[in-house]
């Protein structure tokens, strides 16, 4: 079939590559509003809050699960929901600090899913005081933000088979945690988070 070059709609790079949503884009650069972004590794939860530039995006301030453990004494998992809620609200912390105290959120080509760790990472970075626009339907239930949906299964699986229990949660438990007491340790980690004095950090 031959196309006339009248007919024929180029499509960009990144957008070919999955990288970019330019519609997505145009409303963010129209609005000039700070933008979150975040990325799920197989390990790690990133995000970031950026300023677009004409000479490419600048990155504000940026907060990962990684930091949990050093900052917060966090032992559980780094890629579950508490970690994600965690990672915004650190994201939240700093920069409130540095002046930023809104934004609105940048998903790329991906699919926002209701409920998900980055709708946990969102109601964190909220929580902390950046101001992201978002319906309180999508956010995940209270309860899974601080892991009890993880206690209860942990709770069960540990009465039902000790063994799988141990080999499901081993790296959490050699970290010295208790997957069975995840409420618990999520709020002893956000108290850790709040206590920081970021107003003090470059």
């Amino acid at each position: 079939m031959n196309f006339s070059k009248k007919n024929y709609s180029p499509i960009f790079r990144r957008r070919r590559e999955g990288k970019t949503d330019y519609r997505k884009r145009k409303g963010i650069v129209i609005g000039r509003s700070d933008f979150v972004t975040a990325a799920i590794s197989g390990r790690y939860i990133l995000t970031q809050l950026h300023k677009a530039s004409l000479n490419g995006d600048v990155t504000l301030c940026q907060s990962s699960s990684k930091e949990l453990s050093a900052l917060a004494g966090w032992n559980g998992s780094f890629k579950s929901l508490p970690a994600a809620y965690l990672t915004g609200y650190l994201l939240g912390k700093r920069s409130v600090a540095k002046g930023y105290d809104s934004a609105c959120f940048y998903s790329g080509v991906g699919r926002f899913v209701q409920g998900s760790r980055i709708a946990s990472l969102l109601a964190g970075a909220n929580d902390a005081g950046l101001k992201i626009a978002v319906g309180e339907e999508i956010l995940p239930d209270e309860t899974r933000i601080k892991g009890e949906h993880i206690e209860r299964f942990s709770k069960e699986l540990q009465e039902k088979d000790p063994n799988l229990f141990r080999k499901r949660f081993s790296q959490v438990i050699a970290s010295g945690f208790d997957p069975t007491n995840y409420h618990k340790h999520f709020e002893e980690a956000k108290s850790r988070i709040e206590k920081i004095d970021f107003s003090s950090q470059s």
